[in-house]
């Protein structure tokens, strides 16, 4: 007799768990509406990057424009033993080569300097710039070839 009970508990227990089951199922069937615009305003980006290129004629830019954009990379830190900028000690047996021949390395490269600095884009004239900006704030005194308007 003792095993009859639960036989009895568990056929009364199936109908409902089928009925409660159905009853979710059911629930699942209905799609909810998606408003595409509000989706739209909810996902829009916290920020937004443009970026634009500035085109600057070759031969216009002036020393400091040069060094700041291409060699305080190396220059700045001292990067792969570039002297640093302003460094007097560091600059002084290269200053003593004078303007011509620290133009002529800088152009054609020296070390692990690349030719131009790295600067492909670069003439000769705006090389000359930098390098008399970059001399000159260790301490040469350097004449920086003017642009031409």
């Amino acid at each position: 007799m003792s095993n009859q009970r639960p036989l009895r508990s568990a056929r009364f227990a199936m109908p409902a768990v089928a009925l409660v089951a159905a009853a979710l199922l059911a629930g699942c069937s209905e799609q909810s509406k998606v408003d595409p615009e509000l989706t739209a305003t909810l996902i829009q980006p916290v920020a937004r990057v443009e970026i634009q290129a500035v085109t600057i004629a070759p031969g216009s830019r002036t020393g400091e424009q040069i060094v700041k954009s291409i060699c305080a990379g190396c220059h700045d830190s001292g990067a792969v033993g570039a002297p640093k900028t302003g460094d007097a000690g560091a600059w002084a047996p290269r200053l003593a080569l004078g303007h011509d021949a620290l133009n002529a390395s800088a152009i054609a490269g020296k070390g692990a300097m690349p030719p131009r600095g790295g600067g492909s884009d670069l003439t000769d004239t705006e090389v000359s710039r930098a390098v008399a900006y970059l001399a000159n704030l260790a301490g040469a005194s350097f004449t920086e070839p003017p642009v031409e308007q």
